[in-house]
């Protein structure tokens, strides 16, 4: 009997290892391209309130927008003509965590490449070649972003706006959002003299009230947008890269760029080409 116990016992602590490594085991440790490939799908984090790159057409209740028709196309290219793109709704504050936590596969949600969001997160190279801009009342006096020194600047929660605004005019006053509705609403209110994002999140803003609102004051940053995936994912990772080589090559980038931004006032959607 003792000498069973003794041949059973090494068997039980290698159960015991796999059992702890298994349930061990982190959402960075998986394969992120394995696991889309098996289900033929790639689940994005994308935004529901962005004219022109990700809003949710009322008439029929489905996201549109450039950061929709790329995903789609990236996703063809990685997964094949069958591969399907699903969509979870995301916030400016949401769209890391829901890619932390395992609940997307990748994030495009005009999202600017900074080095302190890849200390957490891996970016794809710039798919957007974004700047930050000013949107303010029609008849308004602040013309570029120095005017905005002794004024009240709106910002979104989440994105690095305010910091921005906080270098280039730092007597400004900044207040924070929690989303492009409520931050239009606020400027058309009176409660702030501008409100500052990326110019093509803004472009799309002046689109839907062009009697009142108004883009001003160029770029005045590089706010490159990149898609976000896990750390530890670079199989993954360069599959999005070379998609992104293979839509700018084939002449799709170009396609999807003049479709949404080529008739937009004032746009020069030539400066957007992936470089």
């Amino acid at each position: 009997m003792a000498s069973m116990k003794k041949l059973l016992w090494p068997l039980v602590i290698i159960f015991s290892a796999f059992m702890l490594t298994g349930c061990g085991k982190k959402v960075t440790d998986q394969s992120a391209l394995k696991n889309v490939r098996s289900t033929n799908t790639i689940t994005w984090a994308v935004e529901g309130d962005k004219r022109l790159f990700s809003l949710i057409d009322i008439r029929d209740d489905q996201e549109k927008g450039f950061d929709i028709d790329m995903a789609k196309a990236i996703t063809k290219e990685i997964l094949g003509p069958k591969g399907q793109a699903k969509f979870t709704l995301a916030t400016s504050q949401s769209r890391i965590p829901l890619l932390k936590n395992g609940n997307v596969d990748a994030v495009i949600a005009t999202l600017t490449i900074t080095p302190e969001r890849a200390k957490v997160i891996s970016f794809s190279k710039s798919y957007f070649q974004a700047g930050k801009s000013l949107l303010v009342p029609k008849g308004s006096k602040i013309r570029k972003a120095s005017d905005l020194n002794g004024k009240t600047v709106i910002g979104i929660v989440g994105d690095n706006s305010v910091e921005v605004i906080k270098k280039v005019a730092p007597k400004a006053k900044v207040v924070a959002m929690q989303d492009y509705g409520q931050a239009v609403s606020a400027l058309k209110s009176h409660q702030g003299d501008a409100l500052t994002s990326d110019n093509g999140v803004l472009y799309g803003l002046a689109a839907q009230s062009p009697d009142s609102l108004e883009v001003r004051g160029g770029t005045f940053t590089r706010e490159p947008y990149g898609i976000a995936v896990n750390k530890n994912q670079e199989p993954f990772h360069k599959a999005i890269n070379r998609a992104i080589d293979h839509i700018y090559s084939s002449g799709e980038y170009n396609r999807l760029i003049k479709k949404w931004f080529g008739q937009v006032p004032g746009f020069n959607y030539k400066e957007m080409y992936y470089k």
